[in-house]
């Protein structure tokens, strides 16, 4: 993953009311959330609610299908898993490296 990709993928969950459409969409699974179920779930204005899930669609975290009437919400869970491997890929790569230096002096 891409840095500004990375970057625009958290700014997008930076807002704690997107973050929260996010999380209740990771733990639909799956099957994802009809937009009605998740504005009755969280309790947030049917404009509103349609404005941060735009914001989550236009970086890739929500896609939408529609079934006949129904909008339905689905986290991108390959995005997800390439966010998170973006974030911890390097974790502890300078530890070995500050180890060796510490041994060489």
């Amino acid at each position: 993953m891409k840095l500004d990709d990375a970057a625009a993928h958290l700014e997008a969950l930076g807002n704690p009311t997107r973050l929260k459409i996010y999380r209740t969409l990771i733990r639909a699974g799956a099957a994802g959330m009809p937009v009605g179920r998740l504005q009755d779930r969280l309790k947030i204005a049917p404009s509103t609610l349609s404005h941060h899930i735009k914001a989550l669609v236009v970086v890739g975290l929500v896609t939408q299908v529609r079934e006949a009437t129904t909008l339905i919400c689905h986290a991108n869970y390959e995005v997800m898993r390439g966010l998170v491997d973006f974030l911890v890929a390097e974790c502890c790569a300078e530890t070995s490296e500050s180890k060796d230096t510490k041994t060489a002096a």
